[in-house]
């Protein structure tokens, strides 16, 4: 009786360890996925400000029709700051 008692506290032991690490290896994965959406959504937004100063410099809008030649607005500024840089 003893022995299968110690079989069950030696498995449940291997079973929580085998847990414990997988949990850890998830934990990153999701850290990783995270840094990696907050650069994509910085890059998008410095892709979308270059977009729009190009546009603004050849007269061009979505907004506007090319053949009408109105004073060029300026554009607000925005920034955006990734939370992994706070983190730091």
């Amino acid at each position: 009786m003893l022995t299968l008692a110690l079989t069950v506290a030696v498995v449940a032991m291997l079973l929580a360890g085998f847990a414990t690490v997988r949990a850890r290896s998830a934990a990153r994965r999701a850290d990783r996925l995270a840094e990696s959406y907050w650069e994509l959504r910085y890059e998008i937004g410095q892709l979308k400000v270059r977009v729009n100063r190009l546009e603004s410099a050849s007269g061009l809008s979505e907004t506007e029709p090319a053949a009408t030649t109105a004073a060029p607005q300026p554009l607000p500024t925005t920034s955006f700051v990734p939370l992994s840089s706070l983190k730091k």
